[in-house]
């Protein structure tokens, strides 16, 4: 018999379909994985803002934890938005149950629209309970001053020096790979940086920037084709190189499309239809 590659996202749904849930499923289906969902809040959000979350009881995220993983099991595991600390450990107490070995950690604190998604209780819970689990931790330029306690606009405005040394203090936090996301930056290039803690060291991605105001989602797919790769066998930087050829070209496909007033999705299945 045939055997899928199984990935698993534990993040809250997008009820815009352009992030969360759904932009993980649609990037697993993409990149030739079987998708498994864990929802952890729902939200009332579109192409505009966020308008409303309603998050689910821990226990209830225990429960779907443990009915995918007692039954089907995962290869990979993608986390992006928690919502509390209660959920934060929840979630981490499974993982660490079950000993799941490929996990990337998206630490999902500020949507594309700028609204507000981590109350401020889970962050530290995420970098103690969970960041310490993770293969790969993927943190914009936002995400990465909050947890480093910076000015984002020092961040923004960083040569590749200040970058690394941002990647290896976050690395302090126990991933074994961090992935700095440089989409927010103000170059006319979009850097990405690899850091791998075992090698100690640094990989450039180097991108010209896609003049598109469809980047909903941006993050969420990222790492969830990470995780996928990572679910097909490859390695950290394999799996981090094909994930940013993915939503490289799921970003300019994209960017001719018009969805919704505001920030609209790429598109995950640019490989399939037009």
């Amino acid at each position: 018999m045939k055997r899928y590659y199984r990935v698993l996202t534990i993040a809250g749904s997008d009820s815009g379909g352009g992030a969360g849930i759904q932009a993980d499923i649609k990037t697993f289906s993409a990149l030739g994985c079987y998708g498994m969902s864990v929802i952890c809040a729902l939200t009332a959000q579109n192409t505009q803002g966020v308008r409303g979350i309603f998050p689910a009881p821990p226990d209830f995220i225990r429960q779907q934890i443990e009915a995918v993983l007692d039954d089907i099991g995962v290869d990979a595991v993608k986390i992006g938005m928690l919502h509390s600390s209660e959920v934060v450990h929840t979630v981490a107490e499974c993982l660490r149950r079950y000993d799941i070995s490929r996990i990337v950690v998206d630490p999902v604190m500020i949507a594309t629209s700028g609204d507000r998604l981590l109350r401020d209780d889970a962050i530290a819970a995420l970098v103690s309970s969970v960041f310490p689990l993770a293969t790969v931790l993927t943190p914009n330029l936002h995400e990465a001053a909050v947890l480093l306690g910076q000015p984002v606009s020092r961040l923004m405005q960083a040569d590749d020096d200040v970058l690394e040394t941002a990647c290896r203090k976050l690395s302090d936090f126990g991933p074994d790979a961090v992935v700095l996301k440089g989409g927010h930056g103000v170059s006319e290039h979009s850097n990405d940086f690899l850091y791998l803690k075992t090698d100690d060291r640094l990989v450039r991605f180097c991108e010209d920037r896609i003049e598109t105001q469809n980047t909903h989602g941006t993050g969420c797919t990222l790492s969830s084709a990470i995780a996928a790769c990572l679910a097909r066998g490859y390695k950290i930087e394999d799996a981090v190189s094909k994930a940013k050829c993915y939503i490289t070209a799921a970003l300019k496909a994209g960017a001719g499309y018009r969805l919704g007033k505001g920030h609209g999705p790429v598109h995950h299945h640019y490989a399939y239809w037009k």
